[in-house]
């Protein structure tokens, strides 16, 4: 066929010449000031589950999904809460050592069984979920259902993870948002509620396997469990394995407890916790919520969350603290709901001196949304955002038992999955602020600053009407402001603890001291070994199974570190560091050296009172020191530099030559804690100058 060339092109430039006309005229309607209506809310189709009940009451859920050739087993409890008291931990503990154990199988059998057909099986006080190929499925039930009835909590394991809890533990006291959701837990529930528990060092010790044995007959009963069943099986295959490993489960009468709601405050609870060396505040602003899952105002208020911080960047919350003031990298609120009582919390690490500031915005945010009606767009944006989230979690089958659960456990309507998008959809700009005056307490809450206590103290109490400002640490004890000191130098306090130490002449006669030490961390044992010799030489040494693995030397003028990264020579800063380090009892020469001290009150730690000194050497290194009151002995030190905040103490003095020396430190850098045990310690036995060449 011919095309003549001209026509064609006269063709196409009117064809353009029209789509440019019809789209001029169509951009003259639009009216880009109004953003379009929104179109109603999408149909959708959540899967279906089948159930059952077993002669012995437990109630099974299947939904089938025969996409991938796997099957996955959830049994789930429904008990209320129980208070645990001066055992608290020992609830947790019965559920995650059921599968360290049982009568017929050691732990490493049951690692290995379920390492073999390479599933998955975890345990907790709230039940048991298992995973694998369906080809596995009866083995892994066999497992399973093995752990379910009969746990047999074997004593080295129950002494194992109490340990590693409270290694746990230790760590935790120097991380804020540990100290923030403790501080929290207990004053938004009470102490004696089994929400406002905390496990410490002292209830995990008064925990036995008999406690972990009793929760586990008394609470795992079929007849208050819910088991089910996701994946590739039909409805006959999953009711013949539930009869087979589960049928024999015998039920038995299950305790229900009671327990009165927490009260609330008659004016914002205004609290602070001391973190050391912190340059940061971690804020929170939290109080109870009675909003029970599935409540009719529960996707309202879910809603509201959103539009205040629930994790979008355009929430008020991250755009306020964040986009607009720059206080924080993210700021964000949350509201739970909970078959008994339930919470709301916002929160934000800020900088230490924009602590109140930010604490200020967080509030009114709050406030804002009770007195003024959300647009309709930022409205929209969010509501978006929830039904684009709750669409895609359908692609997953666990969302739709999740779902069936739900609507059993806590009593909703057959439908109200399917009618979620258009109960979202339904929210307006009222409802929005109806459920913030509803949920949202700003006059009752908690209002809470972890970071330096005395640079955030006198702040804090501008946000309660009484000016009264509580302290407490990381066991939720409250903790009186340090108090000032009179009769008593900084000068002084260093003179007592030469003295306890033995006094300046027995230190002055102390020309080289070894201190060998050891230390745990991720499994591996490490050597410590420490010499110096006056006036200020230093050799330390790490080593590994006898083999050195790093090393820091000074020979009284220059230095080096030599670590696995290489060698590096100590120049600057570094080398004024080591330097000071490298003097025996530094504390002798303070008067002469040109460092500079600050008594700055007794500060209440763990081990009693102390005294808190801020010493500034003369290359500029600050460093806050605390001195027992009673003893006179270091207990504490906080340096704060390359390596972040470093917070070292001190137990266990014993004498060694005349002279009192730590026989235990524990070191805690970010989360990690070290644990050092100092085996010897060995004084003027001759150590040569040439150990410290370099």
């Amino acid at each position: 066929m011919c095309i003549n060339s001209n026509s064609y092109k006269m063709k196409r430039i009117l064809s353009i010449i029209l789509v440019a006309f019809i789209a001029g005229n169509l951009f003259a309607q639009l009216d880009r000031s109004t953003p379009p209506p929104a179109g109603p809310a999408p149909t959708i189709n959540i899967g279906e589950y089948k159930k059952f009940k077993l002669k012995n009451g437990l109630q099974v859920f299947v939904v089938e999904d025969h996409k991938l050739p796997f099957v996955a087993y959830s049994l789930n409890l429904e008990t209320d809460p129980v208070l645990q008291g001066e055992a608290a931990g020992y609830v947790s503990l019965a559920g995650s050592l059921m599968r360290s154990g049982t009568s017929a199988r050691s732990k490493a059998q049951i690692d290995d069984a379920i390492d073999f057909i390479g599933a998955t099986l975890s345990t907790s006080s709230q039940g048991v979920y298992a995973r694998s190929l369906k080809k596995h499925s009866e083995t892994l039930l066999q497992i399973m259902s093995d752990v379910v009835m009969n746990p047999s909590y074997p004593q080295d394991e129950l002494e194992k993870s109490v340990r590693q809890w409270v290694s746990g533990i230790q760590a935790e006291k120097n991380d804020p948002n540990a100290i923030a959701n403790n501080i929290a837990t207990v004053l938004r529930n009470g102490a004696n509620d089994p929400y406002g528990e905390i496990v410490t060092e002292e209830t995990l010790e008064r925990i036995n396997a008999d406690m972990l044995k009793n929760f586990h007959s008394t609470y795992f009963r079929p007849n208050v469990a819910y088991l089910v069943i996701v994946g590739d099986i039909s409805m006959k295959e999953a009711k013949a394995q539930a009869n087979k490993y589960f049928g024999k489960w015998k039920k038995a009468p299950v305790p229900t407890h009671n327990y009165q709601l927490p009260a609330s405050f008659e004016e914002p609870k205004v609290v602070i916790a001391n973190r050391d060396g912190a340059n940061q505040s971690t804020i929170q602003v939290t109080h109870a919520v009675v909003l029970t899952p599935g409540d009719a105002d529960a996707i309202k208020a879910s809603v509201m969350n959103q539009v205040l911080g629930g994790g979008s960047f355009n929430a008020r919350l991250f755009q306020n603290l964040r986009e607009e003031k720059g206080y924080t990298y993210g700021a964000y609120s949350s509201l739970r709901t909970d078959k008994r009582i339930g919470s709301f919390s916002a929160s934000a690490s800020v900088r230490t001196s924009v602590t109140d500031s930010a604490l200020h915005e967080v509030l009114h945010e709050m406030t804002r949304l009770q007195t003024e009606l959300v647009s309709d767009e930022d409205l929209e944006l969010v509501k978006n955002m929830m039904m684009g989230s709750f669409s895609r979690s359908l692609e997953d089958p666990q969302t739709i038992a999740r779902f069936a659960l739900n609507i059993e456990r806590y009593k909703l309507p057959a439908d109200y999955y399917k009618t979620y998008l258009e109960k979202v959809a339904a929210v307006t700009p009222q409802d929005v602020m109806d459920m913030a005056n509803k949920y949202l307490r700003p006059e009752n809450a908690i209002i809470m600053a972890v970071g330096e206590a005395d640079k955030i103290r006198e702040v804090m109490k501008a946000f309660c009407p009484s000016g009264t400002v509580t302290q407490y640490d990381y066991y939720v004890n409250k903790v009186a402001p340090p108090r000032n000191v009179s009769n008593l130098s900084a000068q002084d306090v260093i003179e007592n603890y030469i003295d306890a130490l033995g006094g300046r002449n027995a230190l002055k006669n102390v020309k080289d001291m070894t201190m060998n030490a050891s230390t745990s961390m991720q499994g591996m044992t490490f050597k410590i070994v420490t010499r110096q010799k006056a006036p200020n030489k230093i050799l330390v040494e790490t080593l590994m199974g006898g083999n050195p693995i790093s090393m820091q030397v000074f020979d009284g003028t220059s230095g080096k570190i030599v670590s696995p990264m290489g060698e590096q020579k100590l120049e600057g800063d570094l080398l004024k560091e080591i330097a000071e380090a490298a003097v025996l009892f530094p504390e002798l020469y303070y008067t002469t050296d040109g460092t500079s001290l600050e008594l700055q009150g007794i500060d209440n730690l763990e081990s009693g009172e102390a005294y808190k000194l801020l010493v500034k050497r003369p290359s500029g290194k600050e460093t806050t020191v605390y001195f027992d009151v009673e003893s006179g002995l270091k207990v504490r030190e906080v340096n704060t530099g390359m390596q972040g905040t470093v917070i070292s103490s001190y137990k266990n003095y014993k004498k060694v030559s005349g002279i009192n020396f730590p026989t235990a430190m524990t070191q805690l850098v970010g989360p990690q804690n070290l644990e050092i045990i100092v085996e010897s310690t060995e004084v003027n036995s001759g150590i040569a100058d040439d150990v410290f060449v370099n």
